[in-house]
């Protein structure tokens, strides 16, 4: 009797766990790598499974020395998301087999100590929402009021009139800059969070470095790439991170993903009859995204409603948050610098691309239920 074939997407659907399973292991062997030698010794491999679990995302079984997942979470959210849980649920590992947190609460004080020894979020678990839920709710706090404004001016920007597109971006921007400006000078509490802004990969094209530091420059988030696990190629590449407020993260996840769609938009009208190849796409991006920024730097000079917050408004790309710094250099103990080489760029591709990027106009805004724009695909 022949045996009955499973069908295809069941196959799919586990080999895609198995290699999240396979993932996560790297994970855990690599935030364990950094800590204290005498608690790497106490912490035990663990069992990782996926599970159909109900109202919750993941927990930790000091039983059977096993982390489960919520098979809704790691199949239907982000990798940074499935991350997060995954890290919370370490944590509660690290309480019991380094702090021996038996005869405390679950969430209790050693919990607490190991989230911020692995740089766990304490509030991922039960009906916490996902990293990226988090990222795209539709319900606006108080202090998310600013992103409204921003949408309403990045809506003008849309004006068929140039000037007035020009203008409305300028607005936008200068509204970005005086809010973040104000909250610095004041020294408000602020809460910080870290996403994924591109997919894990093996390799990463030039181009992404130049918008991280344009990111870093405009808009308030810092950028850093960090080892992550590689799905398709099953092994450990990088991911491209960046940290700050939900309502900066928001917007510079919004800005990336509207460049890297008019570089898009823009490459295939450009190469349409050159014929040339992906090294010259990338100095085309990077043209495009240098002209974008020199846009930028001379709109800041204009601002002024932003002259009587910061003495020296011209060094406002080099600004720095001091909460922002603190929680990053937490975040990141170690940090290494690396750089990029442009051996063999074709400097003529390259300024055919800065001047694109001077007409490059972010409109529309940030919507509600997510991230779209006039070069961003339908859903």
């Amino acid at each position: 009797m022949k045996e009955k074939r499973k069908p295809k997407n069941v196959i799919i659907q586990e080999e895609l766990e198995r290699r999240m399973l396979h993932g996560l292991m790297y994970h855990w062997e690599d935030s364990v790598g950094w800590l204290k030698p005498e608690w790497q010794k106490s912490l035990q491999k663990p069992l990782i499974s996926i599970r159909d679990l109900k109202n919750r995302l993941g927990y930790w079984s000091p039983l059977r020395k096993e982390i489960s997942l919520s098979r809704n979470l790691v199949l239907n959210h982000s990798w940074d998301a499935v991350l997060e849980v995954f890290y919370h649920e370490m944590a509660h590992q690290f309480a019991h087999q380094v702090l021996d947190a038996f005869e405390e609460t679950s969430h209790g004080p050693s919990f607490q100590e190991a989230c911020y020894h692995l740089r766990a979020n304490p509030e991922a678990s039960g009906s916490y929402p996902p990293l990226d839920a988090r990222l795209s709710e539709s319900s606006l706090s108080e202090q998310d009021k600013i992103l409204m404004r921003v949408k309403k001016l990045l809506a003008l920007a849309q004006s068929q009139n140039r000037h007035e597109a020009e203008s409305a971006m300028a607005k936008a921007h200068e509204l970005i800059a005086k809010h973040n400006l104000e909250i610095i000078e004041k020294n408000k509490h602020r809460h910080f969070l870290s996403i994924f802004l591109n997919q894990p990969a093996l390799r990463h094209t030039r181009e992404i470095y130049t918008l991280a530091n344009l990111l870093e420059s405009f808009y308030f988030v810092k950028c850093i790439w960090v080892p992550s696990y590689v799905i398709e190629k099953k092994k450990m590449g990088r991911v491209l991170e960046i940290t700050g407020t939900l309502q900066n993260l928001k917007i510079a996840s919004y800005v990336y993903k509207v460049i890297k769609n008019y570089i898009e938009a823009e490459w295939k009208k450009y190469n349409k009859n050159r014929g040339l190849n992906f090294y010259r796409k990338t100095d085309y991006a990077v043209g495009v995204i240098r002209g974008f920024q020199r846009k930028l730097e001379l709109q800041q000079s204009s601002f002024t409603s932003l002259k009587n917050i910061a003495d020296d408004f011209f060094a406002l790309t080099k600004l720095e948050d001091p909460q922002l710094e603190k929680y990053y250099h937490y975040r990141y103990p170690k940090i290494a610098t690396t750089g990029t080489s442009q051996s063999n760029a074709d400097f003529d591709v390259i300024a055919d691309g800065i001047k694109s990027g001077k007409n490059l106009i972010i409109s529309k805004g940030i919507e509600e239920r997510g991230i779209s724009g006039k070069y961003l695909p339908e859903k």
